[in-house]
């Protein structure tokens, strides 16, 4: 795993003397709280024992470690995150960010659905830090609360076959009105799903790249929502992608941004991201598509029989025993 200039890996239970000390130098370089950080009191045993019955995350920058954090598996395929250490001499330079996105990324991958951790009320900044990321407040706890966010639907597509079929499956899933933003690199298949759509949409074809036009509306032809398929590659700003006018379609259409990530989020309250990130072996075909819905109109829509349809069963693969009864502070 490799965020811009962080590199994130998963940690053994060999690492569990490294995970310890990052952990003792991030928490005890915090202002005093009213009562002492349980972080402090763990050992290289406790820490060995978390890695083996969940997992844990480390970052390194220029190769040499620099932060750390630990996830727990709990019942009802929730995942929690605890112990999100950074060393002092690398604070603010995201990497607290980016692994908590690598570890999202690696519970939905075995399935889980939800991640929650605490935060200590003595930090008010640390719970607003997590909401800006996408977190709520689900509860209030001795100390402090616990926040939690849904995490994406995670699909393997082991070839362009089936990323049409996915894409013909979540057809099923749109309705008129509906912004889906789809980003990858070159060749990740972002048109092969559009294609996909296309098919399971009934809208008239063919349905192909954009680029040159950067927009194609493709008609119903049983009377169903249009598709609008739009590349936003070569576009520099949002007020670019306003100038093609999409008001006018939106409303009734299923439209679908390619390379829109920073640009289509302000063109509607509610959208569906879709994310394709292709395998790190070259020979590997499969990609993953990253399903995250926001807004009212997703939060009541379930995706998951989309995993399904590619992964037999929803549940997560590695399962653990409760470790605790709730998620312990993060950093």
């Amino acid at each position: 795993m490799t965020t811009d200039e962080v590199q994130l890996r998963l940690a053994g239970i060999d690492d569990a003397p490294d995970l310890l000390a990052i952990i003792r130098s991030a928490f005890g370089v915090r202002r005093p709280a009213s009562t002492p950080p349980a972080a402090m009191s763990d050992s290289t045993e406790s820490v060995r024992r978390r890695i083996a019955e969940g997992a844990g995350v480390i970052a390194a920058v220029n190769g040499e470690d620099a932060g750390c954090l630990l996830l727990g598996f709990e019942p009802d395929q929730v995942l929690t995150m605890s112990r999100v250490s950074v060393l002092p001499t690398h604070q603010h330079e995201g990497i607290a960010a980016a692994m908590a996105r690598a570890a999202a990324e690696y519970g939905a991958d075995l399935g889980f659905r939800r991640v929650e951790l605490m935060a200590r009320a003595d930090f008010p900044e640390l719970v607003t830090w997590w909401q800006l990321r996408g977190f709520e407040v689900d509860r209030e706890v001795p100390g402090g609360f616990i926040l939690g966010a849904e995490l994406p639907v995670s699909i393997p597509v082991p070839t362009p076959e089936d990323m049409r079929r996915l894409g013909e499956l979540l057809a099923a899933h749109l309705r008129g009105g509906d912004l889906l933003v789809a980003n990858g690199e070159l060749g990740a298949g972002k048109t092969t799903l559009a294609q996909g759509l296309g098919v399971g949409l009934h809208v008239d074809g063919p349905v192909i790249s954009p680029t040159f036009v950067l927009a194609r509306n493709h008609h119903s032809s049983v009377g169903g929502p249009d598709l609008v398929h739009v590349d936003a590659y070569r576009m520099g700003s949002a007020a670019e992608l306003e100038d093609i006018d999409l008001d006018s379609s939106m409303a009734d259409s299923v439209t679908l941004v390619e390379w829109g990530a920073g640009l289509a989020e302000g063109l509607a309250d509610d959208r569906l991201d879709i994310d394709i990130v292709r395998s790190a072996d070259p020979a590997d075909d499969t990609r993953v598509v990253y399903l995250r819905g926001h807004g009212a109109r997703w939060a009541t829509e379930d995706l998951y029989p989309l995993r399904e349809s590619f992964v037999p069963g929803t549940a997560p693969h590695r399962s653990a025993p409760h470790v605790a009864d709730q998620p312990e502070e993060t950093e």
